[in-house]
């Protein structure tokens, strides 16, 4: 739970109810894709997406409703996303080896941009993307309000899944990579704030020679 010190730093930590079913969530969903992967089952591979889906939607709403949204914990969400995401694309390339363009530019889309995307909040005094509109609600409504992120999960995981429809996941991953491209632009263009003047060395700290 957040805590403010007596001198006024704001501190956070990391085991919570949220950080916990996160934790269970991602190595339920990576066991059960590296299982199907191995056994080359579709249908356990989908199961695995919907625990993935699943868990990341009641870690966030137990964070809301108990009150212990934590920057901490959100960059462990954005992190535990990227793992299960991984590990379910790469299983459905193990299983499905056709996929494995769409699934690439997807990847590249999701786990290099969008987490440069997503982590980037971390420079301002907000708990997670999901309050980024009040940063530049322009970036938030294309990256983290609820149709954008169905937008951006669900509905290409779905259109790869469906047999003779990989060609239009193929063009919405291109449209994903484009639009989070863009939006790294956007926040280019914005500026990330960084904190000014010299750099306090704790105690007994050495500095670069």
């Amino acid at each position: 739970m957040p805590r403010t010190t007596d001198v006024g730093v704001h501190r956070e930590y990391l085991l919570t109810p949220a950080t916990l079913i996160t934790a269970v969530r991602t190595v339920a969903s990576l066991a059960l894709s590296l299982l199907a992967a191995v056994e080359q089952d579709l249908t356990l591979l989908v199961v695995a997406l919907l625990v993935y889906w699943v868990g990341d939607i009641i870690d966030g709403s137990v964070a809301r409703w108990r009150g212990c949204e934590t920057r901490i914990g959100a960059v462990l969400d954005i992190l535990c996303d990227r793992l299960n995401c991984a590990g379910f694309y790469l299983g459905l390339c193990w299983i499905e080896p056709d996929v494995v363009i769409p699934v690439g530019i997807y990847l590249t889309s999701f786990m290099v941009v969008d987490t440069f995307l997503s982590l980037a909040f971390l420079a301002w005094p907000v708990r997670s993307p999901n309050y980024f509109y009040a940063v530049d609600e322009r970036i938030w409504r294309w990256n983290w309000s609820k149709p954008a992120k169905a937008v951006n999960s669900a509905v290409f995981a779905v259109f790869l899944l469906v047999d003779g429809l990989w060609w239009v996941a193929l063009a919405m991953a291109v449209l994903l990579l484009g639009l989070k491209v863009v939006s790294l632009s956007w926040l280019m263009r914005l500026g990330l704030p960084v904190p000014g003047g010299p750099v306090d060395l704790a105690p007994g700290a050495v500095g670069p020679r």
